[in-house]
């Protein structure tokens, strides 16, 4: 089935920004364009309004206003966009979402971790490694994952409510955290925007982690833990690449009959 219009033009638009942001002057694609005059879609208007009052120059300037201009984008497009940056955007996380092709989902995992799928919906991707030169040497980095048929043994089921408190931490730092999760005065809204983010894979999703204390309890404390208090088997590549060691990590994989959710928090130095 072809993807709606309206649709299409905003992944393109999309497309386009964060190339702009990468530092590559790509011409504007025309189908954002000719939707836009024809009145299809209001935020069309608005992005394309805002990008041609952009100066170009300097260019580093330019760079930092693309980047603020689709973080905005992106957050009017739909409120689990939103939801994706106000949680995780600050910290060195990865979040992405792929198709359920496969009775063992372990191998739709497998495509996210190595970007080999798009989102279903064409919502966010957080991905601060999509461009980096690292992923020369080890394709899936920050990723070195084990192959899909091993992926099960390294995960423990984890209950919803659980899920939601273990996606929440990960809005923490690694080292050197001022404020942990359990003791911001905003806590209700960081877990609030972690369940909007998991409300996504539906009712009867099911929800799986790296982290070691759930081998014997599917609903550990991960709030009192916090980050840096969470153990896990470790799914990163051990590859010392661009003068980080990659230390530690949390994930959690949401899984309903559509989808796979995975969302990873590393600790880098």
């Amino acid at each position: 089935m072809p993807l709606p219009a309206d649709r299409t033009a905003l992944d393109l638009l999309d497309v386009h920004l964060e190339a702009l942001w990468d530092g590559t002057d790509l011409p504007l694609p025309r189908e954002p364009v000719r939707l836009a005059a024809e009145g299809a879609d209001g935020l069309l208007h608005w992005v394309l309004d805002q990008l041609r009052r952009v100066p170009r120059e300097p260019k580093d300037a330019f760079v930092r206003q693309i980047g603020s201009l689709l973080t905005e984008f992106r957050c009017r497009r739909c409120p689990w966009n939103a939801a994706a940056l106000r949680l995780l955007d600050d910290t060195y996380t990865f979040a992405a979402t792929g198709p359920r092709r496969h009775e063992d989902w372990a191998h739709d995992v497998h495509a996210v971790l190595h970007r080999a799928v798009p989102d279903p919906r064409g919502w966010l991707r957080l991905d601060g490694d999509r461009n980096n030169a690292a992923r020369h040497t080890v394709p899936a980095y920050p990723f070195d994952p084990p192959a899909a048929s091993e992926l099960s043994s390294l995960l423990y089921p984890l209950e919803a409510e659980a899920a939601v408190a273990a996606l929440g931490i990960m809005a923490e730092e690694w080292q050197s955290e001022p404020a942990p999760v359990r003791s911001r005065p905003d806590r209700d809204a960081v877990l609030a925007d972690a369940r909007i983010l998991l409300d996504r894979y539906g009712p009867t999703a099911r929800y799986w982690t790296n982290a070691t204390t759930a081998a014997s309890d599917p609903a550990p404390d991960f709030l009192a833990a916090g980050l840096r208090g969470t153990e896990s088997h470790g799914f990163l590549t051990s590859e010392y690449l661009n003068g980080l060691d990659l230390l530690e990590d949390l994930g959690l994989i949401a899984v309903s009959d559509d989808e796979v959710g995975v969302f990873w928090s590393f600790g880098a130095y």
